[in-house]
């Protein structure tokens, strides 16, 4: 069979067996097999599993109960603990086997069973040398549950839903119905527990730091299995941001620092405010190490200062990088980063980049945070890129500022572009100054490997350009893409990805070729090497005015033990061209691997495109916005 059947072949198998196959952690889940001597232990009662049995120097166990009750008596009981001492006595069999049935009930309790009956009985060896055995029997009676609940809240919360503030109403409700113990459910000490450290855990993080408990009961009716559950909190007062101490500043400044919170004086204290605002100080690029912690103050409540501590990164960096990319082949890199250049508060970070298809160098400056986290930005590249058979040189000035928030990034500028382009047969250079709009909007479960929610990228620009023929005229530029990630269970997602592009323009106006699209390559349609699909002239893959491209895939957990590796079958569909009616889609399929390492998914997929019949490797790392 060719490699194209392959490739079919696997890629619809591998689909069919994604979409129909159960749970693979639950296909390799075997019944464990019973202990020697479990054939000779009496059955167990109707309803329990087959009884525990373990051998041991001194005395051999059984542990006869329901459920999996059997496995936390094992774990915890002295009697199983001091069962393979050899030195222990007769003596201290007995009083092990006179305290196992308080012991077994407390335990018992812990999962609800408060009215459980324990037997401990000792069955003669069968042979002189056979140690005796010992038998636990327990009846844990049935369960115990929530019968009634009743909550309180004290302090500033219960004053400001007195006077019915809305936001205050909401987070009542809120902590009302996400308290997991409501009349009806299975009272245990792990939910009890778990239960107070979720309420006070949810009052801390949303404006009330210094919340306590004033009382909390649970009263256990062992004769109805019932338990009514009393819960007083005392929120203390509502924190509001006050100030920013900052600490540890050497050559950069406390504006800089000041300018990336992600709140105004004023705002009510949140625990995520404090982990959104350390997350942007640590992607700044110019500390090290941040820590970021509320002065818990009662008495400074409405002014309560937020304390940031920073440790910055060196003034001067160099770092020297080799890889390897599907798309441009081999390479290697130098990167160079001055944190206050000239002793402005700028950082200047230089790039030099050597492959086989790709050859770089670029100059990047870009300010110390502005407020509202707005950072200046001036930019210069010198690329050469051989991509579809033609040689693509790209020159450009850029100057604006961009924007990083949780969710959302902005970026504008004015750039001016130069482009030559060389194929087998002419050269061609266009010119173009122009401003430009990017927007990003990110909303998913995990920056690092999405598997459910959204990306958005938007891109918006107009400008002027000058092409080799020296005519010149206006252009614009739109371009959108979008990823959607929907989980479908057992750990199982869709990845569903399109893009669109247009250069709006007069036919006869040439752009530069940079500013035009080509489809093809791991990010776009895979089967093709990079950029290699869009019109062509003299032969050779040049850029295209319009673009539109898709790709379904469907991801799941190749296995339960190998829990950060996925498989992946996938359909892609796209190109460029010079008009809309020229369009004409490209195909290609095939199958993959996912890796999730801490730097984001290593993607490994073998692709076929039909349009040229041919297999491809693609290999990527990483997350494209």
């Amino acid at each position: 069979m060719p490699w194209t059947g392959y490739v079919r072949w696997l890629t619809f198998a591998g689909l069919g067996l994604a979409l129909s196959a159960g749970p693979l952690q639950a296909q390799e889940v075997d019944e464990a097999a019973p202990p020697a001597d479990a054939a000779s232990a009496p059955p167990p009662p109707t309803g329990e599993r087959a009884a525990t049995t373990r051998s041991g120097t001194a005395y051999r166990l059984r542990i006869e109960a329901p459920d999996n009750l059997d496995d936390l008596l094992l774990l915890h009981l002295d009697l199983a603990r001091f069962r393979s001492e050899p030195d222990i006595t007769e003596v201290e069999v007995g009083r092990l086997m006179s305290a196992t049935p308080a012991q077994a009930r407390a335990l018992l309790e812990t999962e609800g069973y408060f009215g459980a009956e324990v037997d401990v009985r000792r069955e003669p060896a069968a042979n002189p040398g056979t140690p005796a055995l010992i038998v636990v029997t327990v009846r844990p009676g049935p369960r115990a549950t929530v019968d009634r609940l009743t909550l309180e809240l004290q302090g500033d919360f219960q004053e400001a839903l007195e006077k019915e503030d809305p936001r205050t109403m909401r987070r009542d409700r809120g902590l009302r119905n996400r308290w997991p113990l409501k009349p009806g459910a299975v009272f245990t000490q792990a939910a009890w527990t778990a239960a107070k450290n979720g309420l006070l855990t949810s009052l801390r993080g949303e404006g009330y730091p210094a919340a306590t408990y004033a009382g909390t009961v649970a009263q256990v009716d062992a004769t109805t299995h019932k338990v009514r559950i009393f819960i007083v909190a005392d929120s203390g007062p509502l924190f509001r941001i006050g100030e920013i101490r900052v600490e540890g500043i050497e050559r950069t400044t406390e504006s800089a620092v000041r300018n990336l919170a992600p709140f105004d004086l004023g705002d009510v204290f949140t625990e995520k405010m404090l982990l959104d605002y350390q997350e942007t100080l640590q992607k700044s690029g110019l500390y090290e190490g941040v820590a970021v912690e509320l002065d818990p103050d009662v008495t400074r409540a409405d002014t309560a200062p937020i304390v940031v501590r920073v440790r910055e990164n060196k003034l001067k960096s160099a770092t020297f990088s080799i890889g390897f990319s599907s798309d441009t082949g081999p390479r290697a890199g130098l990167e160079f980063t001055h944190r206050r250049p000239f002793g402005q508060e700028w950082v200047a970070s230089t790039k030099l980049l050597y492959g086989r298809d790709e050859k770089l160098a670029s100059l990047d400056l870009l300010s110390y945070p502005k407020p509202e986290r707005y950072r200046n930005l001036v930019s210069l590249m010198h690329e050469d890129l051989a991509s579809g058979g033609a040689d693509t040189l790209t020159q450009r000035v850029r100057y604006g500022r961009l924007q990083d928030q949780e969710r959302i990034d902005r970026l504008y500028y004015l750039e001016f572009n130069r482009t030559r382009v060389d194929t087998s047969g002419s050269t061609r250079t266009d010119r173009a100054l122009w401003g430009n709009y990017e927007w990003t909007w990110r909303d998913v479960n995990n920056i690092v490997f999405p598997t459910r929610g959204w990306i958005v990228t938007a891109h918006g620009g107009a400008g002027v350009s000058y092409d080799a023929e020296d005519d010149r005229g206006p252009f614009g530029r739109l371009y959108l893409r979008g990823t959607r990630y929907h989980p479908l269970g057992e750990r199982r997602f869709l990845q569903l990805r399109a893009e669109a592009g247009q250069v709006i323009k007069r036919d006869t106006l040439g752009v530069p070729d940079s500013l035009l699209f080509r489809a093809g390559g791991d990010e776009s349609v895979r089967g093709y090497a990079y950029r290699t699909l869009g019109p062509e002239r003299d032969g050779e893959v040049v850029g295209g005015p319009v673009l539109l491209a898709g790709s379904v895939e469907l991801d799941w957990p190749l296995s339960a033990r190998l829990r950060d590796w996925y498989g992946a079958v996938f359909v892609d569909a796209g190109n460029a061209a010079d008009n809309w009616r020229e369009y004409k889609a490209a195909r290609g399929y095939g199958f993959g691997v996912r890796w999730r390492s801490p730097i984001g998914p290593l993607k490994a997929d073998l692709a076929y495109g039909e349009a040229t019949g041919k297999v491809r490797l693609h290999i990527t790392v990483g997350t494209s916005f």
